[in-house]
C-alpha cells in the first residue's frame, strides 16, 4: 500500500466553535462535524450517527462523546464508537490546530472511502 501524502485543509478557527459546541463543514457528499470539548480539543466525525443517521453536530458534547439528538446513543469524539451497549460507529477524521486554525487532513477521507 502507498502512504498517500498528508492534505491538511484549513476548515475553520477554534474561535468560530464554542466550547461543547460543534460546526459543520461539507467534503463532497460528506457532512464532517467538528466538535470543541470544554477542555478545548478538537475532534471531527462524519455528522452521521450509525443508529438512525441523526445529526451528531446537534447531539450534547459531555467529556470525550456527544450524545445524538435522536435516540441518546452516545458516541466516543475520539473513535466514532458507539458507547455501552449500542454497537456501529461513525468515521472519524484526522484534526489538528495549528495556532487558531482547524485542519483536516483530505486525504485520510480518501483512503476511507477507499476501504470502507
Amino acid at each position: 500500500m502507498n502512504a498517500m501524502p498528508e492534505n491538511w485543509v484549513r476548515v475553520g478557527r477554534l474561535s468560530d466553535i464554542p466550547r461543547r459546541g460543534a460546526r459543520r463543514v461539507q467534503s463532497g457528499a460528506i457532512t464532517i462535524a467538528i466538535f470543541r470539548t470544554a477542555e478545548d480539543r478538537i475532534l471531527a466525525l462524519e455528522d452521521k450517527c450509525p443508529h438512525k443517521q441523526g445529526p451528531l453536530s446537534q447531539g450534547i458534547i459531555h467529556g470525550d462523546c456527544v450524545t445524538c439528538p435522536l435516540h441518546n446513543w452516545v458516541i466516543s469524539l475520539e473513535t466514532g464508537q458507539a458507547q455501552g451497549p449500542d454497537e456501529g460507529a461513525a468515521m472519524s477524521f484526522p484534526v489538528r490546530l495549528e495556532g487558531d486554525d482547524i485542519q483536516i487532513d483530505f486525504n485520510f477521507q480518501s483512503d476511507l472511502r477507499k476501504t470502507a
